[in-house]
């Protein structure tokens, strides 16, 4: 058996994560995202793929994020038809990311048609709602842990990597006639002393590795995120003003929760109207109470009811248009969370174009900002932002809050990596930036010797020759 791999996404970037493997005539692909970001990434999203999606026999899943998810619609648009494999929860979240992915799709397209401010005559969507609903028919979820054969001399199983709920590193064992090997998939890995997530399982063998280097270069303490965020809030209330947080529904506003609500139980801020102004957190919510075993959150039934702290008073889920318009109009202290995380699309826009401009308001950055997009040229500066087809001044308060990823720093990478008992043949790192993914493949060369390889966007490599 030849085994290849191609790297379709995520080679020296963050964003688009796509690995194809060929083995014994079955083409697997591992992951599925959308390249976001920088508009010469966001173009790829359109090129076509060197592979017919038709020829594609299954897709496995590590996670619900839209960097790993968002092109399952559009791979299904142009035929693939196999089976989706992914952990129940991750199927639970797909649910609600790719209908809200379709729908930000046909809105931003018929936005652009109505402003005017798109190059092409009439503008079209990646993807529809239609194919968001193709793509759900063809999930086969699995629970953790299970061996799930794709094929005679082919298996999966999926590990809890603890980066966000339903998050999955991937074990694929591959039988030869002589041999068998071992290919893992690390995803995206989670944090070892996260305060909602459990901390990524271990492994300990693999042939070929394939690991993620978001922070391959950077160590993100979380010890003081409670400190970040007091100061933060005391600033913004003495300012009279609001802070707005854009964040990802999935992870990232759940965790921004558990500490506004922690830290306001214990008098450390004051209590504030919390909005939660993505319909798509309100849906996520209910799946942290859903699967209460994935995380640290405490889930409590009362009656028919579960409940957490998600539903405490102060919080407030903004379920409509209309109630979204109506936090603009706001002028006092309140937190408005609201995707999208990177400011590329979302209600997140609409606040900002409101607030961007008002010295009293905070824009905080709670997470890692992809270069190009809106969220980076905010943090880094810029005096004004164009959204809409228009220039929107930077006025307000431009603050950051470290140790909040969901995303191992180059710390726990090699916490991960110290459960290997021996080097793999070769590791390649992947999802980084250029200079985070070369400085962490130098880091592996040198401090345990082991073979790295920082591959190319669309680059081949054999793996192996006849086992």
């Amino acid at each position: 058996m030849d085994v290849k791999i191609k790297f379709l996404g995520a080679a020296r970037t963050v964003t688009g994560s796509k690995y194809l493997i060929e083995a014994n005539k079955q083409k697997i692909l591992l992951d599925c995202g959308m390249f976001q970001g920088q508009k010469e990434l966001r173009l790829r999203n359109w090129d076509k793929l060197p592979i017919d999606p038709a020829d594609i026999d299954v897709v496995v899943i590590t996670h619900a994020h839209i960097d790993h998810i968002g092109y399952l619609p559009r791979l299904v648009k142009d035929g693939f038809s196999g089976n989706i494999i992914c952990t129940d929860a991750t199927e639970d979240l797909m649910k609600i990311m790719l209908l809200d992915a379709a729908k930000l799709q046909e809105e931003e397209a018929l936005f652009a048609f109505k402003r005017g401010y798109s190059k092409h005559s009439k503008p079209q969507p990646l993807f529809t709602t239609e194919d968001a609903k193709t793509v759900l028919m063809l999930v086969k979820s699995q629970p953790f842990k299970k061996e799930i054969d794709i094929s005679n001399n082919i298996s999966v199983k999926f590990y809890n990597s603890g980066h966000i709920l339903g998050s999955a590193f991937v074990e694929i064992k591959l039988k030869g006639e002589r041999e068998q090997k071992t290919i893992v998939f690390s995803g995206d890995l989670g944090r070892y002393h996260d305060p909602v997530m459990y901390e990524p399982e271990s492994i300990a063998e693999a042939d070929i590795l394939v690991i993620e280097s978001t922070y391959g270069n950077k160590v993100n303490p979380q010890l003081d995120v409670e400190e970040q965020l007091k100061h933060i809030v005391h600033e913004a209330y003495n300012n009279n003003g609001a802070i707005v947080i854009p964040a990802f529904a999935l992870g990232r506003t759940q965790s921004l929760v558990y500490y506004f609500n922690k830290m306001m139980r214990e008098g450390a801020i004051p209590t504030l109207p919390i909005y939660i102004d993505s319909p798509m957190a309100i849906n996520v919510t209910d799946l942290y109470e859903r699967h209460g075993g994935l995380h640290k959150i405490k889930v409590t039934r009362q009656g028919s009811q579960l409940m957490s702290i998600f539903d405490s008073p102060n919080i407030h889920f903004c379920n409509t248009r209309e109630s979204s318009k109506a936090l603009n109009e706001i002028k006092k202290p309140i937190i408005i969370i609201s995707a999208s995380g990177m400011v590329t699309g979302g209600r997140i826009l609409h606040h900002l174009f409101h607030r961007l401009s008002r010295e009293t308001d905070t824009v905080l950055f709670a997470g890692y900002q992809a270069e190009g997009s809106r969220g980076r040229d905010i943090l880094e500066g810029e005096k004004s932002i164009k959204m809409f087809g228009e220039q929107v001044p930077v006025r307000c308060n431009v603050r950051e809050v470290h140790g909040l990823s969901a995303h191992a720093d180059q710390s726990e990478l090699l916490q991960w990596i110290d459960n290997f008992k021996k080097a793999p043949n070769t590791t390649f790192i992947t999802h980084g930036e250029v200079e985070s993914a070369m400085a962490f493949a130098q880091l592996l060369s040198q401090k345990k010797g082991w073979k790295t390889v920082v591959p190319e966007y669309l680059e081949s490599r054999v793996l192996f020759d006849g086992i």
